[in-house]
């Protein structure tokens, strides 16, 4: 195993006043910067116990932006997801339904000759 990543101080306060903004979702933050997001839980932790200090951190408003889409885009893909699913059932269900409901007339009848004789 490599060695443990060392992130600076800025980056750990920054990624947590990130992660405390309304409409951001830990995860996304956490996915966004390439961390794992219980280490950020940890340094969220820490700022709350006073060892990381998050005052003068300023947000970059195109980052708080991009990770805003983020969060809409994956609910957007996770609605998706269960409407295809739904309509792959439905369309199950209405074929067996039709095959049921509906024999096919060529059991009855052999290919090239007519009963109506």
């Amino acid at each position: 195993m490599g060695r443990p990543k060392i992130y600076s101080e800025k980056f750990k306060a920054t990624a947590v006043k990130l992660s405390q903004l309304k409409g951001v979702a830990v995860m996304d933050v956490a996915e966004s910067l390439a961390i794992h997001p219980i280490m950020l839980s940890r340094w969220r932790k820490q700022v709350r116990d006073g060892l990381i200090d998050t005052e003068g951190i300023e947000v970059d408003k195109a980052e708080l932006a991009e990770l805003k889409e983020l969060r809409r885009v994956k609910r957007q893909y996770e609605r998706l997801k269960i409407e295809h699913e739904l309509l792959k059932k439905a369309v199950a269900f209405t074929s067996t339904r039709k095959a049921i409901s509906s024999p096919s007339s060529s059991k009855n009848k052999q290919p090239g000759k007519d009963r109506s004789r």
